[in-house]
């Protein structure tokens, strides 16, 4: 198994999918993550390799992690679609429309064919544990997007229980963390009560699957739509280590930064450099690349016990 900052890598030799480009197929937007092409009845959804940190998409790309975000989306929509439906048709390269095949070889392992929906205004998370910006938000005044937290808790403390924590969802710049409340006043009451219960069931059930693999799942971001019937439906990805803070169960201590599985190791780094967290972002060295794809490598392996 290829731990946290080895030098040695399953694809490394692989090249990096910045950008796609597909000429005959319409594009319909690019996330930070995702080119996203319009299919007609559906979306051809397209992780690249993009990494982004502070919402600030990274210069460089890193080898393989689109293809481990679509695998573990796959497995986790598979795990909890008896929660709430999700938008995945299917992720069978072969049976996408005829027009995906001439860009077969790039599609392959890295793409779904999804439902449209009507997204939701509104970002979703579910915390276990105090990390990140609910750290921050604890440490100035108790609260974590209005729910009130028992005092004296530590950084990474295990939660009494999880928590519902909605952000804003930003095309640019950074999400901002709300209140229920204010989630509401975007999304509507009775939709924003229905997203808080299905994130917190979403959670606590992947949160127990991950256990059992060795993995801590501090927090998660989920994104919802509405179908045409006005059903809520997960949609985007599910619990990867770009949506969520993933941590080594064996090494846990509440108190103290953790040893983890995510964006966090890039993070830090760029947390050591003079940025400022605008663009344009600072060259991201080697080992920087290698010790992230190491981190979403392990963790896809760890939960699913298959690599890329």
């Amino acid at each position: 198994m290829c731990r946290p900052g080895s030098t040695q890598h399953y694809t490394m030799a692989e090249s990096a999918l910045h950008t796609t480009s597909f000429p005959t197929l319409t594009l319909w937007r690019r996330g930070k993550v995702r080119d996203v092409y319009d299919m007609g009845n559906a979306l051809l959804f397209v992780a690249t390799d993009r990494i982004s940190a502070y919402d600030v998409i990274m210069s460089e790309a890193i080898p393989g992690k689109g293809k481990i975000l679509t695998a573990l989306s796959i497995f986790w929509f598979e795990r909890l679609r008896d929660v709430v439906p999700n938008h995945l048709i299917t992720a069978d390269v072969a049976l996408f429309p005829p027009e995906c095949a001439p860009y077969r070889e790039q599609l392959e392992g890295r793409s779904m064919l999804v439902r449209k929906t009507r997204p939701l205004p509104i970002e979703c998370v579910a915390r276990g544990y105090l990390a990140g910006s609910g750290w921050k938000e604890y440490q100035a005044g108790g609260l974590v997007c209005g729910n009130p937290l028992p005092p004296g808790l530590k950084e990474s403390g295990r939660l009494p229980e999880p928590i519902f924590t909605p952000a804003t969802k930003a095309e640019e710049g950074h999400d901002i963390n709300i209140t229920f409340e204010q989630a509401a006043e975007l999304a509507g009451a009775g939709v924003t009560e229905q997203a808080r219960r299905v994130t917190l069931e979403l959670y606590s059930r992947a949160a127990r699957i991950a256990e059992e693999h060795g993995i801590i799942i501090a927090d998660t971001k989920f994104e919802f739509g509405l179908d045409d019937g006005g059903a809520l439906i997960l949609i985007d990805e599910a619990l990867t280590p770009d949506s969520s803070r993933f941590w080594l169960a064996s090494s846990y201590s509440e108190g103290t930064a953790q040893q983890n599985f995510d964006k966090q190791f890039l993070r830090d780094y760029l947390d050591s450099t003079d940025w400022h967290r605008t663009p344009p972002p600072p060259p991201l060295p080697q080992e920087v690349i290698e010790g992230t794809a190491a981190r979403y490598r392990e963790a896809l392996e760890r939960l699913t016990g298959s690599l890329v």
